[in-house]
């Protein structure tokens, strides 16, 4: 028996991205809509209600309405918006997050796939606070730089119609970027990080950057502890992996895109001992992890099939 999966949003850049990565799976039957039944309100609650799982691909309002339109008990919903991120009854989609996360991913019957720049920010700050080597009333900057796809359509098409493409912009400029209050939440800080997002002129493919003093830290850490803490805590994870110290120590810069195309996130420590200081470093694309394969990540989880079925 096949799985009916509705993705409403299917012509957007991430339910474009998530209907590609689910192409050619026997598992799955997908209910579609015509371009002019999308926009009728009683076609896609039908949809929305004859699925066994709704992925959702809208602007927040939209996904609030969508969800509001469901009224068949045992649909079960993925929300790629960022409008129920820290909502109570709302499973965080970061299976790699705690030991028990992919469990409560799979059973729950709503799941809010994280952010791009946030699933990358907890993977780093989650552990460390976690564990004590960063305290949650913590001074935290983050530092990040996101391919224009993580614009969504508007900026997609400025990059590429060549009418607005700088080949850098920082943004955010008033400190409050939807991300941050997930990040808060998931990372366990108590203070609202300072969060610096920028857009580069490339397609796809993010870095964010943690730095730390680590004399400010407690117990003064190194950077090999800063090291362990995160390699302990994704040991044996197949899609968030933490590279070596000396693979690390032999870099002399990260591109953006390395991990283009895949559903995998790399963390890498940067530190120098006599300073004091350190920095993590998380690599990711953005319409991957960031998006649409960590939804179908959390899919996989939801309909009991290997985790990483269509992902690489």
């Amino acid at each position: 028996m096949t799985a009916k999966i509705f993705i409403d949003g299917e012509a957007g850049t991430t339910g474009l991205q998530i209907r590609e990565r689910l192409a050619g799976r026997d598992d799955l039957t997908f209910l579609t809509l015509s371009d002019t039944d999308r926009k009728d309100d009683a076609c896609r609650a039908k949809m929305l209600n004859d699925a066994d799982i709704v992925i959702m691909c809208l602007p927040d309002d939209a996904a609030r309405a969508a969800v509001d339109m469901i009224d068949n008990p045992s649909v079960r919903v993925i929300d790629a918006s960022s409008a129920h991120r820290v909502s109570d009854g709302w499973v965080y989609g970061f299976p790699e997050m705690d030991a028990g996360q992919s469990a409560a991913i799979a059973a729950a019957d709503r799941v809010t796939n994280p952010g791009c720049y946030a699933i990358t920010s907890v993977a780093i700050l989650h552990p460390l606070v976690k564990s004590g080597v960063l305290h949650g009333s913590a001074a935290v900057t983050i530092n990040a730089i996101s391919g224009y796809s993580g614009g969504g359509r508007k900026m997609i098409e400025a990059y590429e119609d060549k009418t607005a493409s700088p080949p850098f912009s920082v943004y955010g400029l008033g400190l409050n970027h939807k991300h941050v209050p997930e990040i808060k939440a998931w990372s366990g800080l108590d203070r609202v990080p300072l969060f610096m997002p920028s857009v580069g002129n490339f397609r796809q493919g993010m870095l964010v950057q943690v730095p730390l003093q680590l004399s400010a830290l407690p117990g003064a850490p190194s950077p090999t502890d800063i090291h362990a803490t995160l390699s302990n805590h994704y040991q044996g994870q197949k899609f968030v992996q933490v590279a070596s110290l000396e693979e690390s120590s032999t870099m002399t810069g990260l591109e953006p895109g390395t991990l283009n195309g895949s559903n995998n996130l790399c963390l890498h420590v940067f530190g120098n001992e006599e300073n004091g200081q350190a920095v993590v470093v998380g690599m990711l694309d953005n319409l991957g992890k960031g998006a649409s394969g960590q939804a179908v990540q959390n899919l996989n989880l939801m309909l009991g099939v290997a985790e990483d079925t269509g992902l690489v």
